[in-house]
């Protein structure tokens, strides 16, 4: 059963891959969506074994690596944390490849069926990485992840914009694999295997905390969250995260939400007990994150593209996961990782249903007004909007409670509570930058129009224009023509063409919006009566196998201050909906006027402070003038190319004087006989 759930992916790809071309789209769409929902069937009843027995499950295919001492099976093992994941992916999965039947449904029938082998791809590698029984194992996955990244988010690959950014996806993650590679390594050199439960057990034998210095346990976690920070896009390596959405909208809700920047987060619970080892990392991997939570949430204050403001908005919630795994709340990182899954696909989902009822428009500053002609996505992004504030009541409340909750109440007070405090101003950005969406895109007048792109080649082209050979050429990066983009008609000339999602779009919101509302009652707080079960179910997966399961941590003891903390964190929710609703739905002109006031803030913020620049004049740039001048004119064209090239001069040279001495004369080769016989003669009769 467990080779099964990633091989039904993975059959949909080989099928959609070398014949989708020749199948019409119902056909390859219907595969593509039959292999995931069938991959979802089988993950529940999978699932349902490993709850109902209180046991793993492990499945081994065959002996993959066998050299010396190191022996790696293929082995996929199901235990309560991949039992959620597992579900997360196929769940949330299907729902986006049901949304993109209708999404991409004006894409040449080549390009439908490419589409979609690509997105049974990537689900069936994360299926990989989470099932993995090993670090081996779990890299397959993990590479295969990135792969899959580099070709949806290039999927437009005759768009410059497009392939540039799955370069640097690609790219940007490659820093980060170098580092989990060299963790592997170690761990590999201090414990004699790759086995995850092995590992876990040896670690948990033989070393104690590492409180002082950087000892074998804090290097090898250090690096592997180098490829959590990449995977996840944490500071330094976020970079290519925003980027990522030149690739088509269910592409950044696939990425985005339930699958590949989830991979980090996992990995460290994955291996909670080595990180619980190394307090050094922990409160590296909590200041990481607790940084690129609140610089992410400041820079999607002031962006303008409707899909880069949830670009920076996922790295800021990633922020919060790691916030919580570098505290020790293991559970709530995972918990918030589950309901940021719900939410945040979402919202990309109803950001896809706008771009395509405006044919193409991401500036926000071009809507307005969408709340009577979208009826069914403006309530479904409400709700989103709602669940990733932490509104009351809502998934993402408890999720994030707890993480704050836990963060506060954390061993160390000082360090934590300087935590705890960025965590809740996060958290008021959130609310203020998610509703300044709401207000623009949904609420006030129309403003088609309004503004015209600075650089109208990076919008998205989008599978809706008519006809369908106006939107292949705009797919494949010739001039927009005849599709509602900058270079052809505004939205302005389709207003009366406006429309809702259609159905297999509105049904993945709908019953995303369900699962934003329910998903958080799975962790509902003692303080408030609950019996928070995701944690007490996945507490024994962050324990050394054989560990007894001693009661989850009894954190909760003081009610009254959880309660507070609730309290606060609603209100601060709450008021950034008040800020939003001032300035973005009563008063635009004080936004302007705050935003010319605060003219270097806002450029600074708006230019993502500049770390791109800063990393193509400090990292990208030396490293072109170093390949260029250096290795390439330098060390290859002038001493390599010089060197086969000098011998070839020095051949050719010799062969141009021999080449006189073979003249093909006869007379000349008489002389020269004759020559050398009166040598030779005059020689002896000198001796």
């Amino acid at each position: 059963m467990l080779l099964l759930i990633p091989f039904l992916p993975f059959l949909g790809f080989v099928v959609n891959a070398f014949f989708g071309r020749k199948l019409p789209k119902s056909i390859s769409g219907g595969i593509a969506c039959a292999a995931i929902i069938a991959s979802f069937g089988l993950s529940a009843a999978a699932v349902w074994t490993v709850v109902s027995s209180h046991h793993a499950i492990e499945q081994t295919a065959f002996n993959w690596i066998s050299s010396g001492d190191l022996d790696v099976p293929f082995t996929f093992r199901l235990d309560n944390l991949s039992s959620l994941m597992i579900l997360v992916i196929t769940g949330i999965g299907s729902l986006i490849h049901i949304y993109s039947t209708g999404y991409m449904h004006e894409e040449p029938d080549a390009e439908y069926a490419r589409y979609f082998s690509y997105l049974n791809l990537f689900a069936a590698f994360m299926l990989v990485l989470v099932l993995g029984a090993s670090f081996p194992v779990m890299f397959v996955g993990w590479e295969g992840v990135g792969l899959c990244s580099y070709l949806l988010i290039g999927f437009w690959y005759r768009k410059h914009s497009a392939a540039d950014a799955g370069k640097k996806a690609f790219v940007v993650n490659r820093i980060g694999d170098f580092g989990f590679i060299l963790g592997m390594l170690i761990l590999f050199v201090t414990f004699g295997t790759l086995d995850f439960q092995a590992v876990a057990a040896a670690a948990a034998s033989t070393y104690a905390p590492e409180t002082a210095g950087i000892g074998v346990i804090t290097a090898a976690t250090l690096l592997l969250f180098l490829g959590a920070a990449g995977k996840s896009a944490q500071i330094p390596l976020y970079v290519w995260l925003p980027d990522a959405m030149e690739g088509p909208t269910p592409v950044s809700a696939l990425i985005h939400a339930a699958t590949m920047v989830t991979a980090g987060v996992y990995m460290i619970g994955r291996c909670a007990v080595l990180f619980s080892l190394a307090p050094t990392t922990l409160a590296v991997v909590a200041a990481i994150g607790t940084a690129t939570a609140l610089m992410a949430g400041t820079i999607g204050l002031v962006q303008n593209d409707i899909k880069r403001v949830l670009a920076y908005s996922t790295v800021s919630q990633l922020g919060y996961m790691f916030l919580a795994m570098g505290v020790g709340a293991y559970g709530a990182g995972i918990f918030h990782l589950y309901t940021h899954a719900f939410f945040k696909a979402l919202l990309f989902l109803g950001s896809g249903a706008v771009i395509h009822a405006l044919h193409g428009e991401q500036d926000l500053r071009n809507m307005g007004g969408l709340k009577k002609h979208l009826p069914i996505t403006y309530w479904t992004f409400l709700i989103g909007a709602l669940a990733i504030s932490g509104f009351p009541g809502l998934a993402g409340f408890f999720s994030k409670d707890e993480i704050l909750w836990l963060t506060y109440s954390a061993e160390r007070p000082n360090f934590h509570r300087l935590l705890y405090l960025v965590g809740i101003v996060t958290s008021l950005l959130t609310a203020t930058y998610m509703f300044r969406l709401v207000y623009l895109a949904f609420h006030g007048e129309r403003r088609e129009g309004a503004h015209r792109s600075a650089h109208p080649e990076e919008e998205e082209p989008v599978a809706h224009a008519k006809p369908a050979v106006a939107h292949h050429e705009v797919a494949h990066g010739t001039p927009h023509v005849a599709h509602g983009t900058s270079h052809g008609p505004t939205s302005a000339q389709h207003g009366s063409r406006l429309h809702d999602a259609p159905p297999s779009m509105a049904f993945a919101l709908i019953v995303l919006a369900i699962g934003s509302i329910v998903a958080g009652y799975i962790g509902v707080p003692h303080a408030i009566w609950g019996n928070n079960w995701i944690e007490t179910f996945l507490h024994p997966v962050f324990l050394a196998p054989g560990a007894p399961h001693e009661a989850v941590a009894a954190i909760h003891h003081d009610a009254s201050t959880e309660l507070m903390l609730m309290g606060l964190s609603s209100g601060l929710a709450l008021a950034g909906i008040g800020i939003a609703w001032y300035f973005w739905r009563r008063n635009l002109a004080a936004a302007d006027a705050w935003s010319k006031r605060f003219g270097g803030i806002y450029t600074l913020l708006l230019n993502k402070y500049y770390v791109d620049e800063i990393y193509n004049a400090a990292i990208v740039q030396p490293i072109k003038i170093i390949s260029t001048g250096g290795l390439w004119k330098g060390v290859d064209a002038g001493g390599i190319d010089g060197a086969v090239n000098g011998v070839g001069l020095g051949v050719r040279a010799g062969s141009g004087a021999l080449r006189r001495l073979q003249t093909g004369s006869i007379r000349a080769y008489a002389a020269s006989l004759f020559l050398g016989a009166v040598v030779i003669l005059g020689y002896y009769l000198w001796l």
